[in-house]
This record gives structure tokens, sequence and C-alpha cells, in this order.
């Protein structure tokens, strides 16, 4: 295993105020990713030929800058992947997507995702299955280097992951946990990307391997890449995270800077977002009553207001809009 590099905190850059969506950037630190008011519903048969659609993401808001480690959080089926699915462009054909993506400044429409795909964008998937088990690995991840000499690229990135030469002629069955996930990494270095997305890099991994993974993570950001860290570890992101964007079934529900995750989450805004940090271990460990709506029952006002202990009439009569508040972003009528 090689050494795990040190985790470290970039100094967080606050919106501009004047800004009126989650994830704004001021005029002259344009950002790399830029999302705002996503949503992405799935075509269903339900009895017959009759169709319906179910929305499963609805006004998503993100965005990252160069040099920048966003962490995505949220419970599972809050629409953590499936941004990531929306960002590259590979939803089912079955999907309908509205909204806005802005990637460099400009419309990230399905021919610019094809090109970009695998090239200036790409991902770190959270399955080391994703790797072909009938092709060597030197070889599979040289299919990602777009330009020069695809062996000496592969080793030097290699090397620079600490897999010896040897490695390039294992099969994955043959790879360790951390060594997979070096691969992993290796795919998406070797192909230029300014835009890394890690989609749950490190499940069921030794802490030594979580640190290493989240390491070489947060020297690609460190490097000029704009990285987007999709995780249920709120814990580990935050050892190398600038902001961290809080999902909720489907929603933005906050996007803070991580230095805000803190004591009992008093410098955070959202009710979820405080219900959340202090349902961990180390903090209160207070369960949160209920449950996380589910797609084709949500309710009509605020997502979380059918759990959250301070909502009011107001609450339940209309979804929140995104709002800046703190340096932070959140949808809570109720947020100071």
């Amino acid at each position: 295993m090689s050494p795990a590099l040190p985790l470290k905190k970039r100094a967080p850059e606050f919106a501009d105020k004047e800004e009126v969506f989650a994830g704004a950037s001021t005029a002259g630190d344009k950002p790399v990713l830029e999302v705002k008011d996503l949503s992405v519903s799935f075509v269903q048969y339900a009895g017959g030929l009759r169709q319906t659609n179910l929305k499963v993401i609805s006004g998503l808001d993100v965005s990252i800058k160069k040099g920048e480690v966003l962490a995505v959080v949220g419970s599972s089926g809050s629409g953590k992947s499936l941004l990531a699915h929306a960002i590259l462009g590979i939803l089912p054909k079955n999907a309908k997507v509205s909204g806005t993506m802005h990637y460099g400044g400009e419309a990230l429409t399905p021919r610019r995702q094809a090109k970009l795909r695998g090239r200036e964008i790409a991902i770190i998937p959270q399955s080391v299955n994703y790797l072909d088990p009938l092709m060597r690995v030197g070889p599979q991840v040289g299919i990602s280097v777009h330009n020069g000499d695809k062996n000496a690229i592969v080793r030097q990135v290699f090397a620079r992951y600490g897999l010896e030469k040897k490695v390039e002629d294992l099969y994955p069955f043959q790879l360790s946990g951390g060594m997979a996930r070096r691969v992993l990494v290796s795919t998406a270095v070797v192909s230029g990307a300014r835009l890394v997305i890690a989609d749950e890099p490190t499940p069921g991994l030794h802490p030594a391997v979580v640190a290493e993974a989240l390491g070489h993570l947060r020297q690609l950001a460190d490097e000029g890449c704009a990285v987007m860290l999709i995780t249920h570890d709120i814990t580990s992101a935050l050892q190398m995270a600038d902001r961290i964007a809080v999902f909720y079934a489907g929603s933005t529900v906050e996007t803070a800077p991580s230095v805000d995750f803190y004591g009992k989450g008093q410098a955070l805004r959202h009710p979820y977002s405080k219900a959340l940090w202090q349902a961990l271990p180390q903090n209160d460990f207070k369960p949160i009553a209920g449950f996380q709506p589910t797609p084709g029952n949500l309710p009509s006002g605020c997502l979380f207001a059918p759990r959250c202990e301070h909502k009011t009439p107001e609450c339940e009569a209309e979804r929140p809009p995104a709002r800046l508040l703190r340096g932070g972003n959140v949808r809570c009528i109720h947020a100071t």
C-alpha cells in the first residue's frame, strides 16, 4: 500500500451576496461545472399502455470550481448518483431532464457530454466491478489515454500511486481493495480530466485505504481539477472537502463550507443538515424520526416538513426556494 497522502482543508470561498441560486460563484471565479434547478423524471408504464412520469430529482443545484472538492452527501435515494449520471449523459433512455447544466461556461448538451465523457469529465465508479475482469489492468487503463504514449503514461501514473510495473499485467481479481481503487483513480488521471466525479469510492474499505483514496482525490484538486465526491460518509468527506452539498429526497437542501460542520451543528442552516450531523455516533447519535419520502409520494411543500420539529403551516404550503445565507445556500424559510 502506498503511504496515505495528507488530507488538508482549503479556505472556503463564498458566493457573492447578489447571486440568488444555490452553488453560485462570483464573477471572475467561474465554476467548472454549474447545475441549476435540475430535475430528472422517468417515463413508466402503469397498467396497459398508460404512461406516468416519476420525478426522482427536483431542484438540484450544485457548482464546483477549479481546485475545489465538493462533497455530495445524503441517504440512499436522495439523488446523488443520478446527478453524476445526468452530468455524464448516461441516464436511461426513458429519463427526462430539465434545468440547466453548464461546463466551462457552455451548456452541457448531449452532444457535448458524449465528446467530453472520459476525456475532460471522468468518473471514478463506486465499485471495482466496473473493471473488465477479462482484461489486464495496464491496457485497460491505457484505453483512457487520448494523447501520447499510452504505455509510458500508464507506467508514470501507476508509479505515482505506488503501483509497481508488474501490476500492469495483473487481472482485476488479483488486486487488493486498495490497489483496485488506485487503478480506478489512475483511469481518471490518465484521461487528463478537468472534472472528476468520484461516486462512493470508499465503501467497505479499511480506514487506512479510505484515507489513501481521499488523499489522492485531494491531490487532484490541489493540482487544479474540480472534484465531486459522492458519499454517505460525511465524516471522511470533512477531512478533505471544501464544501458540502446536502441532498434530501432528490433536492439540494443546503450547501455549506465544510468548516461549518462542528459542535452541535449550530453553524448549519437546514434542519436536516443539523439532524444528519447530530445522528453521527461521535455526536449525539440522535436518530431522525420518520423516513425520507419516496419519489412517488413527495409532500407538496418542504420535502423535510413531515419529519421536521420546527415546521409551520407555511412549510407545508409550497416548496421553499434556494437562498444565500451566511456564506452558504439553503432551502428553508425559517433558516437564520
